[in-house]
């Protein structure tokens, strides 16, 4: 090599190692570590499995829009009350004001409040299905939720048709107080009436259920159905211990637990669960 080319050569010899060493940018949401196991999978894999581990079975927390996808026939979904929105009767104010805190969760959710009702078909089997929706507030069980899950029952039996509550709830909201508590009667009313017409009505649970929905309508199923492994409670462990001075098992408040002592009439994986309803449906309707 001649010396001229030699400044040439270690030019192009850097900007190769420039390139070389260039970070890149993988976008956010594009990979998915399972808590359970700890096994790395592509987002898609996840969405296309429902959103539970292909390794250990692991559920993931899901939407109300994806329980709404995995368990509606597509374009039969109809919505109901999507216009009621939450007030601040009380004027409450913890870190920001209650008025605030529901603006700002609509916006991050897309959603007006912890659940989404309305009627559509599974398998062509027309069903009134209430799906709570976690990522509001903790699914808190406020007026609106008490009010539009009360009007779901209420319709499903003016129709006679069965309806679907699906949990997952913190429990009553404490920023609308009493008015939350009351929404426990309201709802477990408006469920009466639905049994004494003889008309279906399935809760199904999912993780976490805790609080006053467990003590309520999530518990009030003709059948009560949960997912594997889902936390299921009333009061938290850790006051029960300390209540009752005693050490719980590992297992406790689970599912698996419930089932074992009578709490439950099956646990049903997420991929199964839409055959299984469906399942119920036809012979509830065969059997009427």
């Amino acid at each position: 090599m001649s010396l001229s080319n030699w400044p040439l050569k270690k030019a192009n010899s850097k900007a190769y190692n420039i390139k070389s060493t260039k970070q890149i940018t993988i976008p956010d949401g594009l990979w998915v570590k399972c808590f359970d196991c700890g096994l790395l999978m592509y987002s898609k894999v996840l969405k296309r499995n429902l959103k539970v581990c292909p390794q250990c079975s692991y559920h993931f927390q899901a939407s109300s829009n994806e329980r709404i996808d995995q368990l509606i026939d597509q374009g039969s979904w109809e919505p109901m009350d999507a216009h009621l929105i939450s007030t601040d009767p009380l004027g409450f104010k913890d870190q920001k004001l209650y008025s605030q805190r529901l603006k700002d969760t609509a916006v991050k959710t897309g959603l007006q409040d912890a659940v989404q009702t309305g009627v559509g078909r599974m398998d062509g089997q027309k069903v009134y299905l209430g799906i709570m929706d976690f990522r509001f507030m903790g699914g808190s069980m406020g007026s609106v939720v008490g009010e539009k899950l009360t009007r779901l029952v209420e319709k499903a039996t003016q129709e006679r048709l069965p309806a679907i509550i699906i949990c997952a709830s913190g429990g009553a909201r404490m920023q609308e107080g009493m008015l939350s508590l009351m929404q426990m009667a309201k709802i477990s009313s408006a469920l009466e009436m639905h049994k004494k017409e003889n008309l279906l009505y399935i809760s199904v649970l999912t993780s976490p259920t805790t609080g006053g929905v467990t003590a309520s309508f999530a518990m009030l199923g003709d059948l009560i159905i949960a997912e594997p492994k889902a936390l299921i409670a009333f009061a938290g462990r850790r006051v029960i211990e300390q209540t009752i001075k005693e050490d719980l098992p590992d297992n406790f408040q689970s599912s698996e637990y419930l089932f074992e002592h009578g709490f439950l009439d099956l646990i049903v994986p997420r991929t199964q669960l839409r055959s299984k309803l469906i399942q119920i449906l036809y012979l509830h309707t065969n059997n009427d």
